[in-house]
């Protein structure tokens, strides 16, 4: 295929030969390719500034990152064939990992598919387009879906910042089948109904799914609080595993409802819930003197850009602190964290400098990472964002 050309700066190409797939608009020779020639979407050759080949780019000139590398070989484009190729190669790995049809089927970048993340929901399939390069494609995706799992119901939830940041509009939209209010979701054999409505993102978060499994191993016989419980993800499945006593805690009226509904499904008569901030809840619980068995922290992001890692790192650490505080002796803590600009060796020490603040010791008991259906390409560290550590509490040593 004949495409324009893309030219880099001097040096520039050297984190896309290491294994990254983006471009910034601040390595592009503008001087021979002038960003303002290319047109929202459109797929052009990369070039490096001595004019070797690097590949094929999906070109948004409006945006920080203008170039999103589909292919390391020129003139090979996204077709609609490389496009249902790398979905079904994708969709293949899914099915090895998993017995039942409940997974992030497309995982952006990591599968080749920069811009575009589908969720499976048995026979519905959520899809959320974010770049300008992926929304051209949109038919075409659509067409694969139905292709390769022939669901009842594929849904276009494209209401992400991201796609702000491309110049994009918003809409959510019924792109196959019949309407669908509820997300049916089974993990670890826990039973969930999640309103697609003003549900978050696609609606589910599969990534902390093997962690929510590890949680289960702890939960027989304990009192457990749920923090930023959403449709209650975590302390549901605690509650299945055995736990005595599970509260949730929300900012969400809708989550909480979700929380009580999702409990019922499950055949549960031991969850409560708490709606309101999650940090004043914290404290207002401490003040009434109770106490945890487990205490589960799962908020969103903290630190969604670099320039707010200070206020971010200091969210973290006062967070930790009041869940440390709510936990009985010899309790466990599990402090998760979405935030990619927070490294694992930074949320361990964030959690012991926690338990020091309040003259508690803590015991690193293992540590959680996101699931195989989120897979982290080595070269591109914002694949990799999912991190959990499961940490006891202890009084009387050291």
């Amino acid at each position: 295929m004949n495409f324009p050309v893309l030219y880099l700066r001097k040096g520039a190409e050297r984190r896309l030969r290491a294994g990254h797939l983006w471009v910034y608009s601040n390595e592009v020779d503008t001087r021979r390719s002038p960003l303002t020639n290319f047109e929202a979407g459109v797929q052009a050759e990369l070039r490096a500034s001595n004019d070797k080949a690097l590949g094929t780019v999906f070109v948004n000139p409006h945006a920080l990152i203008c170039g999103r590398l589909i292919s390391r070989e020129a003139g090979h484009g996204m077709t609609p064939q490389r496009l249902t190729q790398r979905m079904e190669a994708a969709l293949a790995m899914r099915e090895r990992l998993f017995d039942r049809p409940f997974y992030r089927w497309v995982y952006g970048d990591s599968d080749g598919l920069s811009g575009l993340v589908i969720d499976r929901f048995d026979t519905t399939v959520v899809v959320q387009i974010s770049t300008a390069g992926m929304e051209l494609m949109k038919d075409a995706i659509v067409r694969a879906v139905q292709r390769l799992v022939h669901p009842q119901a594929i849904i276009l939830k494209n209401d992400g910042k991201m796609r702000k940041v491309e110049g994009l509009d918003t809409y959510v939209e019924l792109a196959h089948g019949s309407e669908v209010s509820l997300l049916e979701v089974e993990e670890n054999g826990v039973r969930f109904q999640v309103p697609l409505e003003g549900g978050q993102k696609t609606g589910w978060f599969y990534d902390h799914r093997m962690n929510r499994a590890r949680l289960q191993a702890y939960a027989p016989g304990k009192r457990v609080l749920d923090v930023f419980s959403y449709v209650g993800g975590w302390g549901i499945q605690a509650a299945c595993a055995g736990a005595t006593q599970v509260t949730c805690v929300d900012s969400s009226a809708g989550a909480i409802d979700s929380v009580h509904h999702n409990a019922r499904l499950n055949g549960l008569d031991n969850v409560e819930t708490i709606e309101g901030d999650a940090f004043d809840a914290l404290k207002a619980l401490a003040e009434e003197k109770e106490k945890y068995d487990i205490v589960v922290l799962d908020p969103p992001a903290l630190i969604p850009r670099r320039r707010d890692q200070k206020a971010g790192e200091e969210a973290y650490a006062r967070l930790n602190q009041l869940g440390l505080r709510l936990l009985e002796r010899d309790g466990i803590l599990v402090s998760a964290s979405c935030s990619m600009h927070l490294s694992q060796e930074k949320l361990v020490d964030i959690i012991r400098a926690s338990g020091r603040k309040i003259d508690r010791f803590v015991q690193l008991l293992e540590q959680g990472h996101q699931a195989p259906d989120h897979p982290v390409i080595p070269g591109i560290p914002e694949t990799d964002y999912i991190k959990s550590c499961f940490v006891r509490s202890l009084t009387g040593f050291f």
